[in-house]
């Protein structure tokens, strides 16, 4: 209850600092993705799955072009690419879907950063487990069935900006060894654990080590 509390706390001011600090550089980014590319800053994306499986919608930059996740389900010329983006845990090292200016802003995180208002909201926690989707959780627990005591820890715990896998390879590592580390930072959640990861965190932004 003391941790909860106070990490609440902390996610509420630290999310509003960090809103205010990285004003320019969401002004910025807004303007870009406006010149960039058709279609709204803020990416239309399906909901995520948060604490004790409830499902809500992230806040994050548009680096993809419109209807980007429909296109990649639905669109015939996408086929091979859906499977390919199943079959390396729900990641895509090369997306034509990206844009030029996606591309920037993916590589150092900066896509992220509206997702600071889920954290103001109560969605998430600066510090926590990566936010999965649905059919992700469901296809990904089939093809690795000794994850799903695993998958009931993670989601004990609000989901994260940054978090243990992240500062530590982020996108280089498959779904069975992500939530493995996603299960034990639930497991061992403290104050310190956090603010080892934050501390990490800058320097995986900023190198952009595995981000895609």
């Amino acid at each position: 209850m003391y941790y909860d509390s106070l990490k609440r706390a902390i996610d509420i001011v630290g999310a509003l600092f960090l809103l205010i600090f990285f004003s320019p550089a969401i002004a910025i980014t807004a303007v870009a993705i406006k010149i960039g590319s058709r279609g709204p800053v803020f990416a239309d994306i399906p909901k995520r799955v948060g604490r004790y499986g409830k499902l809500f919608h992230l806040f994050k930059f548009r680096s993809m072009i419109v209807n980007a996740h429909r296109f990649l389900k639905r669109d015939p010329k996408f086929r091979k690419l859906y499977q390919d983006y199943k079959k390396s845990s729900y990641k895509l090292y090369e997306d034509p879907r990206i844009t030029p200016v996606g591309k920037i802003i993916r590589r150092y995180s900066i896509d992220e950063i509206p997702q600071f208002i889920n954290v103001i909201k109560g969605d998430m926690s600066i510090v926590g487990p990566r936010a999965y989707y649905p059919d992700e959780l469901s296809e990904q627990q089939q093809r690795y069935p000794q994850t799903k005591k695993l998958v009931k820890e993670v989601l004990s715990v609000k989901p994260g900006i940054t978090g243990y896998w992240q500062v530590s390879g982020r996108s280089q590592i498959n779904f069975d060894k992500r939530i493995e580390m996603d299960a034990y930072y639930a497991r061992k959640k403290s104050l310190f654990f956090d603010i080892l990861i934050i501390a990490k965190t800058p320097w995986a932004m900023i190198s952009g080590k595995g981000a895609i």
